[in-house]
């Protein structure tokens, strides 16, 4: 059901978003999507999340994952993934699956659905992590297999990038000193990314409304919380495995200089536009020190 709002509501959604505006003109965002919440129509709400972003002077990072989509795949050719810890093992032919679906396949089709919502003038480019050294890793844990951990990123080359107006979409495959792909986590990817672009927020849209309470109530949302007290739940019970990661990640990010992480909703349409604009927002955001 399509929403119609009244000139008025309208005027006062415009005024509400304006302080938000200013205060991130000029800012880097990095997003990161992750492969639950990829679908069509999502994608194109991303896009033009993005590209308003983008027109009033926000400095746009699209980093992808694609967990579901991999485990297609691996299926299809009668492997069965597995994983340790919210990590997945990766062996020789798991890498060269997941290179096929996070580069070949996701990868251009986030660059196409943007640069169909952008006009006559395209503005995303896809970026893998092993091009020009972008993310050079070492590996993470031997029984885990081509699984690396971010070292370096070259974060000159985002701005480059952002600066000749162009919005990066960076799938998160890494390599070695001597060229050796590696399977990447999307979402450790990401905040090695913001940290070394100094970003203002990261923003990882999933397909769960944030950190919950009970996982099994959706109303439970805790909208605000410190690093702190955001590491003090990681050994709960009640945080599943795949979660650990993203939430680490948030807290290692803003413990590390970016200076808001958040937790949304991928599948709700605009939620990006609505967590970052409004006063309320949609999801869990995370800072270093509470906010009133």
């Amino acid at each position: 059901m399509k929403i119609v709002l009244l000139p008025s509501e309208i005027a006062t959604v415009l005024v509400e978003a304006l302080p938000y505006i200013r205060q991130f003109a000029g800012k880097s965002v990095v997003v990161k999507l992750g492969g639950a919440a990829i679908d069509r129509e999502s994608d194109l709400a991303l896009a033009q999340d993005v590209l308003l972003l983008r027109s009033v002077g926000v400095r746009c990072v699209l980093v992808h994952g694609g967990g579901p989509q991999v485990d297609t795949m691996l299926r299809r050719v009668g492997k069965q993934p597995e994983f340790r810890d919210g990590l997945r093992v990766t062996d020789a032919e798991t890498l060269e699956i997941v290179r096929m679906v996070l580069v070949g396949k996701i990868n251009r089709d986030l660059v196409s659905t943007i640069n169909s919502q952008a006009g006559e003038e395209p503005v995303a480019v896809g970026v893998s992590g092993e091009d020009a050294g972008l993310l050079t890793v070492t590996p993470a844990d031997p029984s885990l297999g081509f699984v690396g951990n971010v070292t370096d990123v070259r974060a000159e080359l985002i701005h480059r990038l952002l600066d000749d107006g162009l919005t990066p979409v960076i799938s998160t495959i890494g390599a070695d000193a001597d060229g050796q792909p590696y399977n990447v986590n999307a979402d450790e990817a990401a905040r090695a990314i913001a940290v070394a672009m100094n970003a203002e927020k990261i923003v990882y849209l999933t397909a769960v409304p944030g950190l919950l309470e009970n996982p099994k109530d959706e109303t439970t949302l805790i909208q605000r919380l410190t690093a702190e007290e955001l590491r003090a739940r990681l050994g709960s019970d009640s945080i599943g495995k795949g979660m650990i990661p993203k939430l680490k990640a948030c807290a290692d990010a803003v413990e590390q200089g970016v200076n808001f992480a958040h937790i949304i909703d991928g599948r709700v349409n605009h939620s990006l536009l609505i967590e970052l604009l409004t006063d309320h927002g949609v999801g869990t955001m995370i800072t270093r020190e509470k906010v009133a």
